[in-house]
């Protein structure tokens, strides 16, 4: 059985830092700006006003692990630091406009997760494990992406007419089976084919553990 598929960013600079394991969770955030004016006295509360959209976030806990090979795993996570620092080589620096920029960064997970073009703007690197020699060889990253242009995030392919919406997202374990995952968010292990038709997963019994599976809402009896 084939290894699971790992997760990686690719920065604009052409950058790449694969994840040596993938993350458990994704997190994505957005939020509108609506306004209203006070009340004032002897009135109530007003009617709300859109004022935008604000950009995008995207949240990542991501692990880097070195034991098998002992090098540093520094080698991994300062590609994330580095790429926090203004790079004077993107297409577009002008010195008189001073507007040099750190690179935008893509996270990657199969061909169905890709995220909007983002930068990062908070990144946290704890080194967990070390040799004995002092060299750290284990690091948990918390990594925030921020939305750096109009885009989709995990949501750019067009809907196929009579497949369900995708409400969340689940990556198969060891040993799972579509009929046991239906159970386990449906409550009905005969709903899935709903799961099979959603992900155009051919054969029920092939799928691959690591992959990630889009769990439609539920639509008619």
């Amino acid at each position: 059985m084939a290894d699971p598929e790992k997760a990686f960013l690719v920065f604009e600079n052409h950058v790449k830092v694969e994840c040596l394991f993938n993350p458990e969770t994704i997190t994505i955030s957005r939020d509108n700006r609506w306004n209203t004016k006070a009340g004032g006295p002897g009135r109530g509360v007003g009617r709300l006003k859109y004022e935008g959209a604000e950009n995008g976030s995207l949240d990542l806990e991501l692990w880097f692990d070195t034991t098998d090979t002992g090098a540093p795993v520094t080698y991994k996570t300062k590609k994330l630091l580095q790429a926090m620092e203004v790079d004077k080589d993107l297409p577009g620096t002008n010195k008189r406009a001073s507007n040099a920029r750190p690179p935008w960064v893509e996270f990657h997970w199969g061909k169905d997760l890709v995220s909007w073009k983002a930068v990062i703007t908070h990144v946290s690197v704890q080194f967990t494990y070390f040799s004995s020699k002092g060299t750290p060889l284990r690091a948990k990253v918390n990594l925030t992406l921020k939305q750096f242009e109009e885009g989709n995030a995990f949501g750019a392919q067009n809907p196929t007419s009579g497949t369900p919406r995708p409400h969340r997202v689940h990556r198969v374990q060891p040993g799972e089976t579509l009929d046991r995952i239906s159970a386990r968010y449906y409550g009905d292990s005969t709903r899935w084919r709903q799961l099979a038709v959603a992900n155009r997963v051919e054969d029920p019994l092939t799928i691959r553990p690591g992959s990630l599976l889009s769990v439609p809402e539920l639509e008619g009896p």
